[in-house]
């Protein structure tokens, strides 16, 4: 984990180098929300939340830490999840209940933080029914950004919870071992948010917020690689391999986050 932490100490000092980030702008009204209906919140259980984004009519795609339980770390009971797609003021575009949850095969639920678990932290929620309109188009998705590269996020939050949040322009500070740092803007909820570029005048996901660190004072982001895990986690998905969820187990709420701290003064908790 040095070196990450390393990664993220140099990428603070790199802030100033970079185009001023631009601020959230709240998704409002239909028009502000065009394009980005895709995007929507996750609740899970009584309370919890986290962002998801729609990569096929039945298929979400979030963070793996949002699928477990805090004080057992077990899988949380796919029943108890509902999608909100371009959940906006209080109303969805779409709403269906998940019924199936794939983990990444190497994402390891534990009080440990490593560039692995960041990089493979990566989940796929299967829905009951597919979500077919018109106005709500499932995102592609792209590789890796580079290190400098100008990229997006739309996300909920806890004191945003009602209404999503566009970040138009973070960068990329520094890419280590599938993990990327981030200077884009999370906090509690934002876990499994979208990240995006733009291909072709269309965004493209490149990655989702794993995590948010401070650094000195600073905060940045951490998201995940997307191109080999989630390669691997279709692969699950399209068998009868993926992991099964396990009934009867205490759901994610509110504020039940994992505080992890580690040298070079970098402290890590799950948005």
């Amino acid at each position: 984990m040095r070196v990450l932490f390393a990664a993220i100490s140099a990428a603070v000092f790199s802030l100033s180098a970079n185009a001023q980030d631009s601020e959230l702008t709240k998704l409002r009204t239909a028009y502000d929300a065009n394009g980005w209906e895709a995007v929507g919140r996750l609740n899970i259980g009584w309370g919890g939340m986290c962002t998801g984004a729609l990569i096929a009519p039945r298929i979400v795609l979030t963070a793996a830490h949002c699928a477990y339980s805090a004080t057992s770390g077990a899988l949380v009971n796919p029943s108890d999840v509902v999608f909100h797609a371009g959940f906006r003021n209080g109303h969805a575009t779409a709403s269906r209940r998940v019924t199936r949850i794939v983990t990444h095969p190497d994402y390891v639920f534990s009080g440990r933080q490593g560039n692995a678990t960041v990089a493979n932290d990566l989940a796929l929620f299967q829905l009951a029914s597919d979500i077919r309109l018109s106005n709500v188009d499932p995102f592609q998705t792209a590789g890796r950004p580079r290190k400098g590269q100008q990229v997006g996020v739309v996300s909920y939050a806890h004191d945003r919870a009602d209404t999503p949040s566009l970040e138009r322009s973070c960068h990329v500070l520094a890419r280590q071992r599938g993990a990327l740092v981030l200077s884009c803007d999370v906090d509690f909820g934002s876990s499994g948010a979208p990240i995006f570029t733009e291909v072709d005048g269309q965004p493209r996901i490149v990655s989702v917020v794993s995590a948010k660190a401070e650094v000195r004072g600073r905060k940045v982001a951490l998201g995940t690689n997307l191109e080999k895990p989630l390669s691997e986690l279709m692969v699950l998905l399209n068998s009868d391999l993926g992991p099964a969820p396990s009934p009867g187990v205490n759901i994610i709420r509110p504020n039940q986050t994992r505080q992890l701290s580690g040298r070079d003064g970098a402290k890590f908790v799950r948005p």
